[in-house]
């Protein structure tokens, strides 16, 4: 059994180095306590969310014309690994299970089908019709550790493209600076969520 300060610590921990990861929306940190969320989901979910926030700021500053529901993108990222509160597994190994389940608990708990859905599509960004703040969240839960997925990348500046009317080429060229920058922070977020336990 873990201590319980754990948790709260992971909560509101001020983060890695000169860059202080911003805190869960409050309802979200409530729901995490009365999940007794894993500290790692919590350190895991601040991490995100935090790169959420700089992802909507800089794309709403470069696309001003752009509808794109911020909130949305910051409320799923802060809740798209819920469902591994009921997966634990999934925190340190592979696993699809968590998906599906953490859109349950959040429907289950009243939250509306159209920020539910983020549990569920936060890995699967191929699926028709999705919108730009699905994709958002599939970004941010890739370049918060410094990943890059191209086929995913080239969605997104696709969208931005067609919205701004520049070129893929220039989208391409700003988007790709922004993820640059941000996933230079990466090696200080992982050594946070690792900081806490499963």
């Amino acid at each position: 059994m873990r201590p319980p300060d754990l948790l709260h610590r992971a909560l509101h921990d001020t983060g890695p180095g000169d860059a202080p990861l911003r805190p869960l929306p409050d309802e979200v940190a409530l729901l995490l306590r009365e999940l007794d969320a894993p500290p790692r989901l919590a350190a895991h979910l601040r991490a995100v969310h935090d790169v959420a926030h700089q992802l909507v700021g800089r794309v709403g500053e470069q696309h001003p014309g752009l509808p794109l529901d911020r909130a949305a993108v910051l409320f799923g990222a802060a809740t798209h690994d819920i469902g591994k509160t009921a997966h634990v597994a999934e925190l340190s190994g592979p696993g699809s299970a968590h998906e599906e389940a953490g859109r349950a608990l959040l429907l289950a708990r009243g939250v509306s089908p159209e920020l539910a859905r983020f549990a569920g599509t936060h890995a699967d960004w191929n699926l028709p019709d999705l919108g730009i703040e699905d994709l958002l969240v599939s970004v941010a839960d890739k370049i918060w550790k410094n990943k890059r997925v191209p086929e995913l990348e080239d969605l997104v500046v696709g969208r931005l493209a067609t919205a701004s009317g520049r070129t893929v080429w220039e989208e391409f060229l700003a988007f790709d600076d922004l993820l640059t920058a941000i996933g230079e922070g990466a090696e200080a977020r992982l050594a946070f969520q690792a900081s806490y336990p499963v």
